[in-house]
């Protein structure tokens, strides 16, 4: 069960980096909020289909209204922080900030789920923390207020990762993914209807601009990454939905940190944005928390196996 989740999680931390990397590109372009309308309405035409045959509208029904108008509320603003500091911020150093996410998931998980912390769960959390102190080099005198962005984004997708694991104690796979995206659409629309005409655009500083810019018809030659942004949504709303359905929230946690060489080298590939190698050394040191956490806790699961049997 716990490598089903771990996958879930990996294919949607892939997909997220991908996701990341088109948002960046047309971060100069176009407004945030209709970016996130056009994604959101291409992904639930593709997603509602599937759900309605597969599960039927049953699988839509739920008893947690509210909690998933919260749990659409905190990925939309985490979301919305984390692509304006991206406008404003390199890809690898804007991602590595919500790194801190798993942190604070694993504090948390501890207080709101009552979830067991191991020495092994915080000493991968951790060691993944300097890893990611390294690749942002807070001292640096680049560094900027842009930065607090992306921590708004951790803390906020944090608290939607256990709201998750609660709420998917008692709800679907389906339900959970096409509410996550219809939360994005409401929110982007009304978000648009109120500043989409651009009366409040113009502003010097990048991130503010993007989340304020009017509304445009995308040029022709864009219009594959807006669908390609669409059908990644679909399918990191399923497999991060079935992720923390299946595995324990702060489990899961240090895995996120897999998201770390995948924008690294979308940013050298995409806007040569090359790692000294102090970020590196946090890579490795990012890469390595989360191998020794697998390795020690499948070594204790054996364990327990061999004194239950005997």
């Amino acid at each position: 069960m716990r490598l089903k989740a771990i996958f879930f999680l990996v294919v949607g931390i892939f997909c997220i980096s991908i996701t990341d990397a088109i948002f960046k590109s047309l971060s100069g372009s176009y407004a945030l909020h209709e970016l996130v309308f056009i994604r959101a309405t291409i992904s639930l035409a593709l997603m509602l289909p599937v759900v309605l045959i597969l599960n039927g509208l049953r699988s839509l029904r739920t008893s947690q209204p509210g909690l998933h108008a919260l749990r659409g509320l905190l990925i939309v603003i985490a979301n919305l922080a984390f692509f304006t500091g991206l406008a404003s911020l390199p890809l690898a150093e804007a991602s590595a900030i919500v790194f801190l996410s798993p942190v604070f998931t694993t504090l948390f998980a501890a207080i709101f789920l009552r979830e067991l912390v191991t020495i092994v769960r915080v000493t991968a959390v951790v060691v993944g923390l300097i890893g990611m102190v390294l690749v942002v080099q807070p001292l640096s005198p680049e560094t900027t207020m842009a930065f607090l962005w992306p921590l708004a984004a951790a803390i906020c997708y944090a608290a939607f990762v256990i709201v998750t694991r609660f709420i998917a104690k008692v709800e679907g796979v389906s339900g959970l993914a096409v509410y996550s995206v219809l939360a994005f659409l409401v929110s982007s629309g009304l978000i648009g209807l109120l500043v989409g005409n651009g009366s409040y655009s113009g502003n010097a500083d990048p991130s503010i601009e993007f989340l304020l810019r009017a509304w445009q018809w995308p040029e022709f030659s864009d219009w594959g990454f807006l669908i390609g942004i669409g059908i990644l949504s679909t399918v990191i709303a399923f497999a991060m939905a079935a992720a923390y359905r299946s595995g324990e929230a702060s489990f899961l946690a240090p895995f996120e940190y897999v998201n770390l060489p995948f924008v690294l080298l979308w940013g050298l590939l995409f806007f040569g944005e090359f790692p000294n190698r102090l970020a590196l050394m946090g890579m490795v040191l990012i890469v390595l928390g989360g191998v020794v956490m697998v390795i020690k806790e499948g070594k204790n699961r054996h364990q327990s196996k061999v004194s239950l049997e005997h």
